[in-house]
């Protein structure tokens, strides 16, 4: 097995030693604010996804590392799933891999470790694969980062996903951690912005009636206070800062992306980033 590997290191950029998740956000972390966090490569998956002493003991000194780099004994954390071929210019495997939000304690993510190694074997990863004529049985790597305590998050489309519109930058965004914004629970506040300055062309407050919040053993949805469904969870500032990092991640990949982020005590947190894999209209 090879060693854990942290996203902030050399080594780390191979999706096909850590998945493509981890290796998209290694690339980034030296030049944007991506959390901190140690990536499990793809070797470490025990037969029956078991986790070997040795892996656990490595775990446990990562975890109490990231702990001291957030200043918690017991950090919360994100665990999320980096297959192989994910986040890829064909295919992303959006919302297919199991990710697990706000764990805390060792034996709670090497639980969420295990959890997202068993997703692969999910009948639906399985087909999605098949139908791509993809190997059904590409490894997965697992990423462990710092959970972002967000105030509000955004999915930002460096390109309009509706009408493929490639002078128009759309952001869409719900008051608290991103999952309700990325699953299409709640109609978001978006705005859309002309690109390359920047200009708001549109802005719809969304009737933002739920969000997903932190509690005890995870995540759970709850009511969004009267006084904030109407009100922007962004200010028009915050929605810039986001289109100007979407537009530099565009440049550095040299397509369109789909950029997931949060805002935390108004410092902004870049999440993920993959390619936009439908269909864009001619420049």
């Amino acid at each position: 097995m090879s060693a854990l590997l942290w996203l902030d290191r050399a080594g780390c950029d191979d999706p096909r030693r850590v998945g493509g998740k981890a290796a998209s956000l290694a690339r980034l972390a030296a030049e944007f604010p991506v959390p901190p966090g140690f990536c499990l490569p793809v070797d470490a998956r025990g037969d029956a996804d078991s986790i070997s002493s040795a892996l656990r003991e490595a775990v446990a000194r990562a975890y109490e590392t990231l702990g001291a780099r957030s200043g918690s004994d017991a950090p919360a954390v994100a665990v999320r799933s980096s297959a192989v071929d994910e986040d890829g210019a064909l295919a992303s495997f959006a919302g297919i891999f199991s990710s697990y939000l706000n764990v805390r304690g060792l034996e709670d993510v090497l639980s969420a470790i295990t959890r997202c190694w068993a997703s692969a074997r999910d009948p639906r990863v399985r087909a999605y694969r098949a139908r791509r004529g993809g190997d059904v049985d590409a490894g997965i790597g697992v990423l462990v980062q710092a959970l972002v305590p967000a105030d509000a998050a955004a999915v930002v489309f460096s390109v309009n996903p509706a009408s493929g519109a490639r002078d128009e930058l759309v952001i869409n965004a719900n008051w608290g951690l991103g999952e309700s914004v990325v699953s299409g629970l709640v109609t978001p506040d978006t705005w859309i912005l002309r690109r390359p300055g920047l200009a708001q062309l549109q802005f719809r407050v969304g009737d933002k009636l739920q969000m997903t919040v932190r509690d005890d053993k995870g995540t759970r949805e709850v009511p969004v206070l009267r006084t904030l469904r109407r009100r922007p969870c962004l200010t028009d500032g915050q929605a810039r800062a986001l289109g100007e990092l979407a537009l530099r991640l565009e440049e550095r990949a040299g397509h369109p992306v789909d950029v997931e982020c949060a805002y935390a005590d108004e410092r902004l947190y870049l999440l993920q980033c993959r390619p936009i894999t439908t269909r864009v209209a001619s420049s």
